[in-house]
């Protein structure tokens, strides 16, 4: 295997890693941003109320958009377990 086969690859899955985890990373910063704005506006420094909304908005994320999310890894790993023969060369 040669080293550009290993670059390639390792660039693909960091590509995936970063598909499938940048929508739920962005939901949690905008949430975190809100409640923040909030709790400056309102001077309520309650430390479950910048935790919890957090928690409830990726889960929703995750509940919508978590098909698509296996959909893609399953093709990664399907198509990679497919092409350990070639990458091997044999």
């Amino acid at each position: 295997m040669s080293q550009d086969i290993v670059v390639n690859l390792a660039t693909q899955a960091m590509t995936l890693a970063f598909e499938v985890a940048g929508p739920i990373l962005l939901v949690g910063l905008v949430i975190g941003l809100a409640v923040s704005l909030f709790q400056a506006v309102t001077q309520i420094q309650e430390q479950s109320l910048s935790f919890i909304p957090k928690i409830v908005g990726m889960a929703v994320l995750i509940v919508v958009l978590g098909p698509w999310m296996m959909d893609r890894l399953i093709n990664y790993v399907t198509n990679l377990y497919v092409a350990i023969p070639s990458l091997l060369g044999r």
